[in-house]
């Protein structure tokens, strides 16, 4: 039987298709009808309306949690455990970027080919497009849903990266080019378990420190992967530097080995009558109905807004930032020390402190506090434009800039995280995440042309009010922080 969801799509479809329809066309309309009542028919058959109960972990997190309670959530074991989660993310990535750029450049690689290495990126930003198949397709292992995926794509990730560091650039750049795609497809794929496995794990009161965490781990395997990476290369050769990668990997594989199964409730089981009426409703809730939960919501379509324009400041100031500390006559050793030093610790620093806000303050409230310092954080780019070239400036904006970006970036992601059904929580947070960052590669990446245009001073006080009318948007449609609701119960 079909849906009343259905149905009315249906009905509406049809109502602004009519005035089209000329009186020769009717027949025509009428098969199309039926053909489209029946599909529908087969696709939502048995498709329950009844909807699933809300995990802890994808609740509101609920202001009125004092300041020792809200840092003492870093000390729990799941927590924990997404810090491993977390650096396990962010190790693939800089091995099919800059990592592997230098490597290539040490033997003569030209730049054309340097610069399109890349293109293998464009993986991280389209995982949404199977993040339905990880979702309801079962794994390969029979160890649950998000264990059984998270261990057989990390060991295939391990082999790849072995793989990738056995190759002879100056013999076989072609295959490094497909093992570095593999390589970030699979580091993708990692990414939407892992993201699914920390909103399914966490209690609602640790989805903040959980996303603090997960901040902090994937800067430190960036960290590792890159100048860590370069360090065991010069000493030791670069198979070296990626098989030691690749057993750095073994942390998040040990999470996912003795951690147990996220408990979800159990969908109501289904039975085809054919083969093509068991695909049909495959398909139906691998793709279409993640998108219909969502629209579910109410103002699901603002809250998309608001996703997108959170972030676009800080990238947009972001994206520019090297070119005018160039452009005042840093060096890029400067640039590099600041980045490197003021920059990782001002990011976990700020991941962490935005941990604890969220979870003291709520989502709505630390959403709101945290943008106005992130806008803030812009500022200082305006102080470096107006006072030049000094070192002491630099280090100022690079902390400031950072450690906004990242308390911002953990009340973001902990929203996120609330907004994702039980049932679709990898399929949703991999559109939402996508959706969070294209501002960065869409938006943003007009910085250089309307800097030229209006100066440098012009530009970032344009970046440091961008993002307002986000926080206007999430005063409107974000999560009420009520501390009179239950928190659900605190993890072991």
């Amino acid at each position: 039987m079909t849906t009343p969801g259905a149905n009315a799509a249906i009905r509406v479809t049809l109502t602004l298709l009519a005035p089209s329809l000329v009186p020769s066309r009717q027949h025509t309309a009428c098969f199309l009808r039926s053909l489209i009542k029946k599909v529908v028919q087969q696709a939502g058959a048995g498709h329950s309306k009844t909807r699933m109960k809300d995990l802890p972990g994808t609740n509101e997190v609920h202001a009125g949690t004092d300041w020792r309670a809200a840092i003492a959530a870093y000390t729990k074991p799941r927590v924990l455990q997404v810090l491993a989660l977390g650096f396990a993310s962010g190790l693939p990535l800089l091995l099919t970027y800059s990592t592997l750029q230098a490597w290539l450049a040490t033997v003569g690689v030209r730049r054309a080919t340097l610069g399109a290495i890349a293109l293998v990126g464009i993986c991280y930003s389209f995982k949404f497009v199977w993040a339905p198949l990880i979702d309801r397709v079962p794994p390969p292992l029979p160890l649950g849903r998000r264990r059984g995926w998270g261990i057989t794509i990390q060991i295939l990730l391990i082999a790849a990266i072995l793989a990738l560091g056995s190759c002879d650039p100056k013999h076989n750049l072609p295959r490094m080019a497909v093992l570095a795609v593999v390589v970030a497809f699979l580091s993708a794929s990692q990414d939407i378990v892992i993201d699914a496995w920390r909103v399914e794990s966490l209690t609602s009161d640790q989805q903040a420190p959980g996303a603090a965490m997960l901040q902090s781990g994937y800067r430190i395997g960036m960290l590792a992967a890159g100048a860590g990476a370069l360090f065991i290369a010069s000493s030791s050769g670069w198979f070296a530097a990626y098989a030691t990668m690749a057993a750095l990997l073994g942390l998040g594989l040990l999470v996912f080995l003795f951690s147990p199964e996220p408990k979800v409730p159990a969908e109501k089981l289904y039975v085809a009558q054919s083969v093509w009426q068991a695909i049909l409703h495959a398909l139906y809730k691998a793709v279409i109905e993640p998108f219909r939960d969502f629209m579910r919501k109410p103002m699901w379509l603002v809250i998309l807004i608001a996703v997108f324009l959170y972030k676009m400041g800080e990238a947009m100031a972001g994206v520019m930032s090297t070119p005018l500390y160039i452009s005042l006559g840093f060096s890029l050793p400067e640039i590099a020390t600041a980045s490197k030093i003021f920059g990782f610790f001002s990011i976990v620093t700020g991941a962490l402190i935005g941990g604890v806000v969220t979870t003291k303050f709520g989502i709505r409230r630390s959403l709101i506090l945290c943008g106005v310092l992130q806008s803030i954080g812009n500022l200082f780019f305006v102080l470096q434009a107006v006072g030049g070239h000094r070192i002491g400036y630099l280090a100022l904006c690079v902390t400031a800039e950072n450690l906004t970006g990242a308390m911002a970036g953990t009340a973001l992601i902990t929203w996120l995280s609330s907004l994702c059904s039980p049932a679709f929580t990898a399929t949703q947070f991999a559109l939402l995440s996508s959706l969070a960052s294209l501002s960065r590669t869409v938006v943003a990446s007009s910085g250089g042309v309307l800097s030229e245009k209006i100066g440098w001073v012009q530009f970032f006080l344009l970046t440091s009010v961008v993002g307002l009318p986000a926080l206007l948007l999430v005063f409107w449609v974000g999560p009420r922080d009520d501390d009179s609701q239950d928190k659900g119960k605190v993890a072991i």
